[in-house]
């Protein structure tokens, strides 16, 4: 993904994020291609006080050492956009494991031949990693939600993100107890299920429970027709996947039914592509023209909805937005 769709889809899944210096074009593509990346390294960065380190890099270890550093506060701070100098090789068993988003993920043997920088992202996230420093509650769901934004962008599941220390065995990262200095250790198991069940949050409208009919005294008046709800996060996924699908592939058809819908009123799709439930893509040229009518531009009239504008087609054409 791009630079500015990592910020946006970190931001989408709830993260705090911040830009430091020219971490849009600081990389080391220079060192050989960063593309077909197929997995997420999670790191601690075994000191205090280490976004500077993260995009400087050392003698011998040039910047940036990650894509991301995550403070304690949580807030993540992009440090790179391309290949970064942060995981090294991999054994073939480990990165296949990763890849092919294996249930299990063996102990790495074996020579390590695979170039991970070239094919994964990379977080470092502040921590002495003796063992002993621990990771605030606030950190770490910080960390689940920028795996997560990874895996939602690329319609991954958690299986494709690893710690350091399951694609080689010179590392121990992460490591250190999760909450306070007695809470459970740093588990990559149970940071996978994380994972899993962040990205299955809000994945459909969750069901309301109708209430209790009362008895009327007198005629009552007819119901008004509780307006449709709208999922953002499902559009997101939709808006981001279906174009790549054959002809009429769905992801999150009712949603995107509601909108097309609207779209059509708006004079911005035609009737017949106003029902299929795709989010394909001139259903995302339709959208796009919706955001520039509703005055953005760029990459903010990129066709992927936002929730400010979305509120507004919703307000204005009966439906309403579950953000």
């Amino acid at each position: 993904m791009t630079a500015t769709q990592f910020v946006k889809a970190l931001e989408d899944e709830g993260v705090d994020v911040k830009e430091y210096r020219s971490w849009r074009t600081h990389n080391r593509n220079h060192k050989g291609p960063w593309s077909n990346v197929n997995g997420v390294v999670i790191h601690h960065t075994a000191g205090t006080n280490s976004l500077a380190l993260c995009y400087d890099g050392m003698i011998g270890l040039p910047g940036p050492l990650c894509h991301t550093h995550l403070a304690k506060s949580g807030v993540a701070t992009m440090v790179g956009h391309g290949r970064a100098n942060h995981a090294g090789s991999f054994p073939t068993n480990a990165f296949n494991a990763m890849l092919n988003e294996s249930s299990t993920h063996p102990r790495p043997s074996g020579p390590e031949n695979v170039d991970a920088n070239a094919r994964t992202y990379g977080i470092e996230i502040e921590n002495l990693g003796n063992g002993k420093d621990f990771y605030p509650k606030r950190q770490y769901d910080a960390a689940v939600r920028w795996a997560a934004a990874i895996c939602r962008f690329h319609g991954w599941s958690a299986d494709s993100v690893i710690g350091h220390k399951e694609g080689t065995t010179r590392k121990i990262d992460p490591k250190g107890p999760i909450g306070d200095k007695d809470g459970p250790p740093f588990d990559m198991n149970q940071f996978r299920r994380d994972v899993d069940a962040r990205l299955a949050k809000d994945e459909k409208p969750k069901p309301t429970t109708p209430s209790k009919p009362s008895t009327p005294t007198k005629p009552a008046k007819p119901a008004t027709p509780a307006k449709p709800v709208v999922d953002l996060s499902n559009l997101i996924v939709a808006a981001r996947r279906d174009p790549d699908l054959k002809q009429g592939g769905t992801t999150h058809p009712a949603d995107v039914k509601i909108v097309e819908a609207a779209l059509k009123v708006e004079g911005l799709l035609g009737a017949s592509y106003a029902k299929d439930g795709s989010f394909g893509s001139l259903t995302r040229a339709a959208y796009s023209a919706w955001q520039r009518r509703c005055g953005y531009s760029g990459s903010a009239a990129d066709g992927i909805p936002g929730k400010a504008s979305l509120e507004k087609l919703g307000a204005k054409r009966g439906f309403k937005v579950k953000a």
